[in-house]
């Protein structure tokens, strides 16, 4: 398994966003400096087509006009194939872009692969969390553990207000 990050490595309001790059869904690849200029909402969520990922995925989805009328894009990532991505936006209708992190590699940058634990028996896990990075690539705001009801609504709130 591995490790966990350590809480003072998590990435954090005012320090800079890790760069990334990875696969993305339609084929090619994003990266960090692809969003370079435009505000970012960065989410991580677990799994594709489970019934909280699906909403807060539609959710986001939903408002996807309104975000970007606040100049924010939207991407959301989990360790998910793209296989398993295309078929889980076909499935619901998404039109928000999502990558993949197979390696976790990412996860690990910004500290959402952590250990998890259900009915007493420990694995490694996604914690659902999300960043909205301003356009220097800095983050601006974290929500870690997120609960999804009323949790897009609150993000593009916190992207209108940023400048």
């Amino acid at each position: 398994m591995s490790k966990q990050p350590d809480a003072k490595t998590k990435p954090g309001p005012g320090g800079p966003a890790p760069a990334f790059a990875l696969p993305v869904d339609g084929g090619g690849s994003v990266s960090l400096q692809s969003f370079k200029g435009r505000k970012l909402v960065l989410y991580f969520y677990p799994k594709d087509d489970t019934s909280g990922c699906t909403k807060e995925a539609i959710d986001f989805n939903r408002l996807k006009a309104e975000f970007d009328k606040a100049g924010a894009a939207i991407l959301g990532v989990s360790p998910d194939a793209m296989a398993s991505h295309a078929k889980f936006k076909v499935k619901h209708g998404l039109d928000i872009a999502l990558a993949s992190d197979e390696t976790k590699a990412m996860l690990e940058a910004y500290g959402v692969w952590v250990e998890k634990s259900m009915y007493g028996r420990k694995y490694m896990g996604v914690e659902r969390t999300t960043l909205l990075i301003d356009r220097a690539g800095v983050i601006a705001k974290v929500w870690n553990k997120v609960k999804v009801p009323g949790h897009a609504e609150a993000v593009l709130a916190a992207a209108k207000e940023l400048a």
